[in-house]
């Protein structure tokens, strides 16, 4: 394959970065465009790229790929680089796991319910749901008590070792993190929040971070 590589996402999806920040641990450079899901006028765009119109969407010389952990994999195998998937059985096995807790239980609550309420909607000039961004903050301490384990076991979310997993879940709680309540939450679990503290300031976690000021110049769409 050559190196025509483009990455079609919205600058504020909390996958369009983790895929933005395994490109940037990698050291691989690419095309981006941007495409607003949200966007009924961008929709059609979209829908020609992913079937269910989603970001993001990787095109790597006209082999396209979507679904976020795919293009993780995918990024990560096909290119040079620190390889961000762990050798050790086990440790890939929690890498894994971490990715599916992001997935399965973490997203909605964290994201789509306690930070766009919370965040996102008001600095769009909305009113956020308050009672949807009561039952994400409610759904909140079993989620990260269960990553609290993961990180103190050490075998991934491991201050010192940048793996997928890590490029997958930071987006995520560093929204959640923005939210008063959820910072205090991941203070109170020390292994997490070691992680955090060290994410906070990983190059690849630097360069992908969303702009949100421009939410306030930009208005309600």
């Amino acid at each position: 394959m050559s190196d025509a590589l483009t990455l079609t996402g919205y600058a504020f999806s909390v996958y369009t970065r983790a895929a933005r920040m395994v490109m940037a641990a990698k050291g691989v450079a690419h095309a981006y465009v941007e495409i607003d899901p949200f966007d009924p006028y961008q929709a059609g765009a979209l829908h020609r790229l992913h079937p269910f119109g989603r970001v993001p969407v990787l095109d790597h010389d006209g082999f396209r790929l979507w679904e976020t952990q795919a293009i993780l994999d995918y990024v990560d195998a096909a290119f040079d680089g620190p390889s961000l998937t762990p050798e050790a059985p086990d440790a890939g096995a929690r890498m894994r796991q971490v990715m599916g807790i992001v997935d399965s239980y973490l997203y909605w609550p964290l994201v789509r319910q306690a930070f766009s309420n919370a965040v996102f909607l008001p600095l769009e000039g909305e009113t956020g749901d308050q009672t949807e961004l009561d039952h994400g903050m409610a759904a909140a301490p079993d989620i990260l008590d269960a990553l609290e384990k993961i990180a103190k076991e050490g075998l991934v979310l491991d201050p010192a070792t940048l793996s997928l997993a890590d490029c997958h879940l930071w987006p995520m709680l560093d929204y959640f993190a923005m939210i008063p309540e959820g910072a205090g939450m991941i203070a109170h679990r020390p292994a997490l929040a070691g992680w955090a503290n060290a994410m906070a300031v990983n190059l690849a976690a630097e360069v992908t971070k969303p702009d949100l000021s421009v939410l306030h110049k930009a208005g309600p769409r």
